[in-house]
């Protein structure tokens, strides 16, 4: 492992903080089903593939990767302990029961103070903050016993540099994303997040007691179907869109349409599987594609719409200015109830990556 350099200081975007109407912890429910919905395959994971016996320090020390500022990461590390106490009890070690200590790791931007304000008071773990970039080093070698990380991944580094060279054939005039656009644009994003995921995986394997688990919940892409076809693509489409329409109307500029690209990309299993292996120092225990949402809970474009401004308008805000972030996602919503049949009829099924790992 080649990876020895601590988090960079890089820079970063963080989640609407705060508790106003706009904030990533009012319109975070999204994300909060998407990780209810693997609640029992983590259980299941821990139960059968954790062997807590390996493990001599104490305490037990968990990490949640892309924390933001909760309340999901409070109710995936509740979870998450409990689930290891069962296994202690499971394993005949309940004199052996371990103390808990959980870092919640977000960018330096991320609004720590909103996240350390709502935790909750009867929690069975002692909370460290941890700001720093998951693409780098975090922690001491061999000193994390689980980690976690629920859609966090997708978000890249770094925007591709080939999509603002105006000679490259990767150039990504009038779009935003890799969505609907050229073959060169997707290979530009798919090298990106593969160089993105190289170094997180090599970071974590120091991190990592041998033994130690990670699970990961990522927005990913079902063989055969195209991005514009999953409701995230088509809101790209949609935001796209609306970016454009401002600009005919002298709002904006095209020129700053087609020198904005969002940092954001859904991998595949395979493609998952590929780097994993590639790493050499993780064990794949599972990796499977799973639903992110109920088949019975329907999602609305103000959903959709509430939960994009949540977690986009830092990076809009800092390209275009906070000035036109109102007009945007106004017109977003407008543009996901003119096109509503495209996302109620949008391919959800398999567009949530869940992966467990283990140190070998």
């Amino acid at each position: 492992m080649s990876n020895n350099n601590t988090a960079t200081m890089q820079q970063s975007f963080p989640m609407n903080g705060g508790d106003g109407p706009h904030s990533y912890l009012n319109n975070s429910h999204l994300q909060r089903q998407a990780t209810n919905a693997s609640r029992i395959t983590i259980e299941e994971a821990i139960a059968k593939k954790l062997d807590v016996k390996c493990f001599s320090s104490n305490p037990f020390r968990l990490a949640d990767l892309g924390c933001s500022v909760g309340p999901n990461t409070f109710i995936a590390m509740q979870h998450i302990v409990e689930a290891v106490e069962r296994k202690y009890l499971a394993q005949g070690l309940k004199s052996e029961m371990p103390e808990f200590q959980v870092f919640f790791n977000d960018h330096v931007a991320n609004d720590f103070n909103t996240l350390f304000a709502s935790l909750p008071t009867e929690r069975r773990y002692f909370a460290c903050g941890v700001p720093g970039s998951f693409h780098g080093r975090l922690f001491p070698e061999s000193s994390i016993h689980f980690m976690f990380s629920s859609h966090a991944l997708h978000w890249l580094s770094k925007v591709p540099e080939e999509l603002l060279d105006k000679n490259s054939p990767a150039w990504n005039r009038g779009r935003i994303h890799y969505t609907s656009g050229p073959e060169e644009v997707s290979h530009a994003y798919a090298a990106q997040f593969e160089h993105d995921m190289e170094i997180f995986l090599s970071a974590r394997a120091k991190e990592l007691v041998f033994g130690g688990m990670i699970v990961l919940l990522i927005p990913a892409l079902p063989t055969g179907i195209p991005t514009s076809h999953i409701p995230i693509g088509i809101m790209f489409d949609l935001l796209g869109s609306s970016l454009m329409d401002m600009a005919k109307e002298g709002l904006i500029s095209e020129a700053e349409v087609d020198s904005f690209n969002l940092p954001i990309y859904a991998t595949s299993l395979e493609q998952m599987t590929s780097l994993v292996e590639r790493n050499g120092y993780l064990i794949i225990e599972r990796m499977e594609l799973m639903d992110p949402t109920s088949k019975h809970v329907a999602v609305s474009g103000k959903d959709y719409t509430m939960n994009f401004r949540a977690g986009m308008e830092g990076i809009f805000g800092e390209h275009f200015g906070s000035g036109i972030i109102d007009e945007v996602f106004d017109r977003l919503y407008k543009k996901t109830v003119e096109f509503s049949h495209q996302l109620e009829s949008s391919h959800k099924e398999g567009t949530q990556l869940f992966v467990v790992l283990r140190r070998k």
